[in-house]
């Protein structure tokens, strides 16, 4: 099975470098690589297409599947919660720490990204065991970060820059 991972379109406090766990919806420059990725991608037929529940994501599943409203969507799929960091701009954390699998830095009421990565796990140990041929996953840097983890190990547990940018697509073999 390929399953593909996109990151969605930008929003407004990606633009900020903030955390942000509002649910933004895409702003102008979001929608543009949502629309340039659909033309990337138009010539493969995804089996099934799935997505976080937040509206950045399910708005950009329904650019990249040329507006067809039948949005799946799963919890698991979520952003890594920021709690109480929300509205803060990111150098507010030690981002390499904020993002280090072995980590014991606590920012605050957030996620931990153990606890973060076995949804995730947890996501794509059930997505195996379905009989599909190419899925497109539609989320978030972190989600993408805890794809990294999955698929090409923990190792050194450092994660910063292992996660997709708006619109950046990456393929996996399941």
């Amino acid at each position: 099975m390929n399953v593909y991972i996109v990151r969605h379109g930008q929003v407004p406090h990606n633009a900020l470098g903030k955390y942000s766990s509002k649910d933004e919806d895409l702003n102008e420059l979001g929608i543009k690589q949502a629309e340039e990725l659909r033309k990337k991608i138009k010539d493969i037929h995804f089996d099934i297409v799935i997505s976080s529940p937040l509206l950045r994501a399910t708005h950009t599943e329904y650019i990249l599947t040329n507006y067809d409203d039948s949005i799946i969507t799963d919890e698991r799929l979520r952003e890594r919660s920021c709690g109480t960091l929300s509205g803060e701009n990111l150098e507010v954390t030690n981002r390499e720490e904020y993002w280090n699998y072995y980590s014991d830095i606590d920012y605050g009421i957030n996620e931990n990204i153990k606890d973060f990565f076995e949804r995730i796990f947890n996501f794509l140990d059930e997505l195996k065991k379905k009989d599909y041929e190419d899925v497109l996953i539609v989320a978030h840097s972190g989600v993408s970060k805890a794809f990294s983890a999955y698929f090409e190990g923990i190792s050194d547990g450092k994660f910063l820059n292992r996660g997709l940018k708006n619109c950046e697509i990456k393929k996996y073999k399941l």
